[in-house]
C-alpha cells in the first residue's frame, strides 16, 4: 500500500489538465497513471492541426507533449505503462506495471479514462474476418505512430468530424478514399469541412447508406452497402475504417459501483463532476463520448477546483437528476446542484433547426435557450446559470425541445 493525495487515472487531456492544476495549487502528491507507454491520450496520434489556440495552433502530438510537459513541470508524477485493475477500498486502486503489482490509496481519485470507438464486431456488421478492417484510432496509430501502410483504396464509415479526420489520414498514407458512408441523410461535420473533402479531395459521400457486409478472404476485397430505399451495391476496397460510435471506457467506474447515466453510458456526475462515490470525480470523454481535446482539458481544469474544495472539507451533495426528452439523446453533467456553474453539453438524435430548449423542474420553467442548429454527433452547449433556481428537494430536472 502506498499513499498519495490525488490519484488521476488516465493521462489524456483531461487527466493531465487536472493534475497540472492540482500540483500548481500545492495540494500534495499528485500522481497520474496511464496504461499506454506515452502520455497524452488520443492527440498523440492525431497528426492534423486544430489543437492549441488561435494564437498558438498545434498538431495533436504537439498538444500532447505540451500537456505532458506542463503537468510534469507543475510537480505531478506521470507514470505510463501502469494499468488500474480494480478497487481495493473506497479510495484505493490495485495496479500493475512492469515493476509488478501495487495498491495506491488517495484522498481523492479522478477518473479520466477516456473513450473508445466500437469495432466492427460490436456494430454487428456480418461477413468474413479479413485484414484491413480498422477503427479511427487503429488507423491513426498505424500511420502516424508506426509508419505502416494501410492499403490503396479505403471506405470510411461515418460522416462526422472524426470521420473526416480519418479520411485525411488515409490520404496522408498515400491511399484513396473510395467513399464516405453514413446512414443519416447528411454530413454531421461543419459544412466547410464536408465541402472541402468532397470537392478538393473528390471523396463522394453516400448518405442514407449502411455497410451490411464485409467481403474477402485474407484481405478485404470490398464492402456491400445498402441504401435506405433498398438498393445494394459493392464498393471494391482493401481497407474499411469504422469511425465514431464512441463508448466511454467506464469499466473501472462500473466495477466501483459508480452510478452510470443511461444516456451517456459514462459515470453520472453533477456540475462539479462528482460521481456517486464519495471522493471520486470523473472528467473528459469517460463522461460523454466523445468531445474535443479542448473540452476535456477544460473539464480537467474545472475538476481541479472541485477536488481542491473537497480536500479542504466541503460536503458531497447527491444532486438532482438531469434528464433529456427525445429527440435529445443525452446531457452531461447529468445531475444538478444549485451551486453548479459548469456549462452542459448535449446531443440530439435528429437534425433540429433553431430549436428552443426548455429546462423545467416539477412543471416550473427554469431556463429557455435558443440554439442555432442541432446536428447528430455534434455538441450543443447549454448555459448553467439557471442551476441556482433548482430545488434540491424537488424532482428531476428535464431538458426538452419546446415550441417557440
Amino acid at each position: 500500500m502506498r499513499d498519495v493525495d490525488v490519484l488521476v487515472v488516465g493521462a489524456g487531456p483531461a487527466g493531465l489538465a487536472v493534475a497540472a492544476r492540482l500540483a500548481v495549487a500545492g495540494v500534495g502528491q499528485v500522481e497520474v497513471l496511464d496504461r499506454e507507454l506515452r502520455a497524452g491520450g488520443v492527440p498523440r496520434h492525431c497528426a492534423h492541426g486544430g489543437f492549441g489556440t488561435w494564437l498558438h495552433p498545434l498538431t495533436g502530438p504537439g498538444y500532447a507533449r505540451l500537456l505532458t510537459t506542463v503537468a510534469a513541470r507543475a510537480g505531478a508524477v506521470v507514470r505510463t505503462g501502469v494499468t488500474a485493475l480494480d478497487w481495493a477500498g473506497p479510495l484505493s486502486l490495485t495496479t500493475v506495471s512492469p515493476d509488478g503489482p501495487e495498491t495506491l490509496r488517495a484522498r481523492a481519485i479522478v477518473l479520466a479514462t477516456g473513450a473508445r470507438e466500437r469495432p466492427r464486431a460490436a456494430r454487428l456488421v456480418p461477413g468474413t474476418r479479413p485484414a484491413g478492417v480498422l477503427t479511427t484510432g487503429e488507423l491513426q496509430q498505424a500511420v502516424h505512430l508506426h509508419g505502416q501502410r494501410i492499403g490503396s483504396r479505403a471506405v470510411v464509415v461515418g460522416a462526422e468530424d472524426v470521420s473526416y479526420a480519418a479520411a485525411d489520414t488515409v490520404v496522408a498514407a498515400g491511399a484513396d478514399v473510395v467513399a464516405m458512408v453514413t446512414e443519416l441523410a447528411y454530413s454531421q461535420s461543419v459544412p466547410v469541412r464536408a465541402q472541402t473533402t468532397r470537392l478538393r479531395h473528390r471523396v463522394p459521400l453516400l448518405t442514407d447508406t449502411t455497410v451490411v457486409e464485409l467481403l474477402g478472404h485474407g484481405r478485404l476485397s470490398g464492402v456491400r452497402v445498402r441504401h435506405r430505399a433498398g438498393r445494394t451495391a459493392v464498393l471494391p476496397c482493401d481497407t474499411v475504417v469504422f469511425t465514431g460510435d464512441f463508448v466511454p471506457d467506464h469499466e473501472l467506474a462500473r466495477r466501483g459501483g459508480i452510478d452510470l447515466d443511461p444516456g451517456t453510458r459514462g459515470p453520472a456526475v453533477d456540475g462539479a463532476l462528482r460521481t456517486s462515490r464519495i471522493g471520486v470525480f470523473a472528467a473528459g470523454s469517460v463522461l460523454h463520448a466523445v468531445e474535443s481535446a479542448a473540452t476535456a482539458a477544460e473539464e480537467g481544469t474545472h475538476t481541479a477546483r472541485a477536488v481542491r474544495e473537497w480536500l479542504t472539507g466541503t460536503t458531497w451533495p447527491t444532486g438532482v437528476p438531469l434528464t433529456v426528452a427525445p429527440p435529445l439523446r443525452w446531457i452531461a453533467p447529468n445531475r444538478v446542484t444549485p451551486t453548479d456553474r459548469h456549462p452542459y453539453v448535449l446531443r440530439t438524435a435528429t437534425l433540429l433547426n433553431r430549436p428552443l430548449l426548455h429546462v423545467t423542474q416539477d412543471g416550473r420553467l427554469l431556463h429557455r435557450q435558443r440554439v442555432w442548429t442541432a446536428v447528430p454527433n455534434r455538441t450543443v452547449r447549454l448555459a448553467a446559470g439557471w442551476a441556482g433556481g433548482v430545488d434540491s428537494e424537488g424532482g428531476p430536472v428535464e431538458v426538452t425541445v419546446g415550441r417557440p
